[in-house]
């Protein structure tokens, strides 16, 4: 046998076919997630896991050897799919936490395909051509004999599997304590990071005794000191509380002109005669939307790798509408999708709601995307918000708006303004027509509530849940008209800042107020306007009105680790020292603005939340249910 025979017959063992096979795929799937790819890391990082797989494969199967060969590759290739998917839109790796979501998938489909880059797809080229193989029997049979090879040495087994162990065990040991998830799945290698993660799960991170987290410590760590006589307190005592969340709403569309058209002149008009906050961010995770109503309605932060519906509805949880209806008021959540989705149903029942209001409510006029237009809602809303305020009961509303959803595909018949070509469909575009409408639309309802007496007896506040236009979704033209927006490079830190608007009739703050806050601080904020005592209350928020500093954990959409303070947003690397920080001011690029002291608190404060939250005692029907 000639050593080009030789060649051709080591060739078609599955060993070594689908080693080649695997190795393109992973330089696809790295290349779609990481920045500066060594040349031979990916290699060095995935290879090995795979070797192991294929070294089991080679003791322990015979006459089914090409179907499991042939498994294998589809789930290793439906693993790299993932993780491009899910980094697109969240900018994490995804883990085996997001099958949670898979019920999710077919309501944002559209969110879904729109992530889809044709090249993606290349992944599964050689499933589908062996696929239409196999189906043909003729060629089936051809197939079967390309593979039909006798088995490999079984002292080359042990030795590629032993080096294959000793470079996984290299890859994975020294890494283990990044806390940028992105980076150790990088260090890792992204086979080993999902394994690592299956393997990890069950060691969760000691919790910390409800009794030793008060709020003193909080106040700590977050570096504030209780504030014995603050500003504006029951200011707004015994106004009605509509709190309206605006669907992917990013701060830069404020006062935001293209071509000279104003794209949303009602925020806009707002933020000129009210309280505005301008450096406000979102504190969100895997739930998104239903995050951000946690998050707002109790002061507490989302947990780790999971949505807030899915880890905690089934908690007694402390919160805003049980706050409000002990002060007597009537409390009531309004969103024209159906209560089941994310599991809101259950998540209202922790908050303590009197009522919900959704899709059965709403019916099916006007249906975009997953329910009735942000035009339904408000006038359904406002309507039976008038008949609260003719009970003579205070009432608090919580208004979450729909129709600006990703991917921002809305009919042209809803348009309210014609963008220039370069902005024509694309997502840019598109999530700019979005806004505008939902701008216009929140317009009606301002109009609405004051035609009915409503506005100047509530207190509003409106904000946005959580970014719309990711930096990782981005194709390069949607990358140049963000820069275009932003007169330079769009950041991380212009990607979760969301604006907030306060209008608190007898409140005399209106204009720009520049102090950092989140989320997590609009509870605080509320009760001091509106005069109800937090004592009793645990919070890892603050009234953003009376202080200045703030120290803001983030997660999911940024790696663990990443937070903000008054000056700047610090984002870690492997450790803390190789972090980057991204600063509020232009001129303070090369100045320490973040300090290792404010990345180990806001880590702590992560711990301190996650601990309080999941020891609270569990709802009296769910505790009922259990025994």
């Amino acid at each position: 046998m000639s050593p080009l025979q030789r060649i051709r017959l080591g060739n078609t063992k599955p060993f070594v076919f689908f080693t080649i096979i695997l190795i393109l795929k992973t330089y696809l799937a790295w290349i779609s997630i990481f920045d500066d790819i060594p040349a031979w890391g990916p290699l060095l990082k995935e290879l090995p896991f795979i070797w192991i797989i294929f070294c089991f494969i080679e003791w322990f199967s015979s006459k089914r050897k090409i179907g499991v060969y042939l498994t294998t590759n589809l789930i290793v290739t439906a693993i790299f799919f993932a993780a491009i998917m899910y980094h697109k839109y969240y900018g994490v790796i995804v883990t085996f936490h997001a099958l949670q979501q898979v019920n999710q998938v077919t309501a944002v489909k559209n969110s879904v395909f729109s992530l889809l880059a044709p090249y993606y797809l290349l992944i599964f080229l050689d499933i589908l051509v062996i696929g239409f193989w196999l189906f043909r029997k003729k060629r089936a049979e051809k197939l079967k004999a390309f593979f039909n090879m006798k088995k490999i040495g079984t002292g080359v087994v042990t030795a590629v599997f032993g080096i294959s162990v000793a470079l996984c065990i290299f890859n994975v040991w020294p890494n283990r304590a990044s806390m940028n998830e992105i980076k150790q799945a990088e260090q890792m290698g992204i086979l080993n990071y999902e394994t690592y993660a299956i393997l990890s799960a069950g060691k969760t991170e000691e919790l910390v005794d409800n009794k030793q987290i008060t709020q003193a410590k909080i106040d700590q760590l977050k570096g504030v000191a209780k504030n014995t006589d603050p500003q504006h307190f029951g200011a707004a005592k015994g106004k009605n509380l509509i709190i309206i969340q605006m669907e992917s709403f990013q701060n830069f569309l404020i006062n935001l002109k293209i071509d000279g058209q104003e794209i949303t002149p009602v925020m806009n008009s707002l933020v000129k005669d009210n309280i505005y906050f301008n450096h406000f961010y979102q504190m969100v995770g895997q739930g998104n939307t239903s995050d951000a109503e946690f998050v707002v309605n109790t002061s507490f932060y989302i947990p780790y790798n999971e949505a807030a519906t899915q880890n905690y509805p089934d908690k007694e949880l402390p919160s805003l509408p049980k706050m409000m209806k002990s002060a007597g008021y009537d409390t009531s959540t309004f969103h024209t999708n159906v209560v089941e989705f994310w599991n809101r149903g259950e998540l209202y029942k922790a908050l303590g709601y009197d009522q919900y209001y959704d899709q059965k409510f709403f019916g099916q006029e006007d249906t975009l995307f997953f329910g009735p237009s942000d035009e339904v809602l408000y006038k359904k809303t406002a309507d039976e918000l008038s008949k609260k305020q003719q009970s003579g009961t205070p009432f608090y509303a919580h208004v979450i708006s729909m129709t600006a959803h990703h991917p921002f595909t809305m009919p042209h018949e809803k348009d309210h303004i014609t963008l220039p070509e370069r902005y024509q469909d694309n997502m840019v575009g598109d999530y700019i027509r979005s806004q505008n409408y939902a701008d216009y639309a929140l317009g009606l309802f301002i109009d609405d509530l004051k035609a009915k007496g409503i506005w100047d007896n509530s207190v509003v506040l409106i904000y946005g849940d959580h970014l719309g236009l990711p930096m990782y979704s981005l194709d390069k033209h949607g990358l140049e008209l963000m820069n275009e927006i932003y007169g330079r490079e769009y950041s991380y830190i212009d990607m979760i800042n969301i604006p907030l608007i306060i209008s608190a009739p007898g409140v005399a703050s209106s204009g720009v107020h520049e102090n950092v806050g989140g989320q997590v601080d609009i509870l605080p904020t509320v009760a001091n306007l509106m005069g109800i005592s937090l004592d009793d209350h645990l919070h890892f928020g603050e009234d953003i009105l009376n202080n200045t500093y703030n120290l803001l954990p983030q997660r999911y959409y940024l790696p663990s680790g990443s937070f903000l303070n008054d000056k700047a947003l610090y984002m870690p690397g492997v450790w803390y020292n190789d972090g980057t920080q991204y600063p509020f001011a232009k001129d303070a690029v090369n100045q320490a603005l973040t300090t290792e002291s404010e990345y180990n608190r806001a880590l702590e404060l992560l711990r301190l939340s996650d601990s309080y939250v999941t020891q609270l005692p569990n709802r009296p029907e769910v505790a009922n249910n259990e025994e």
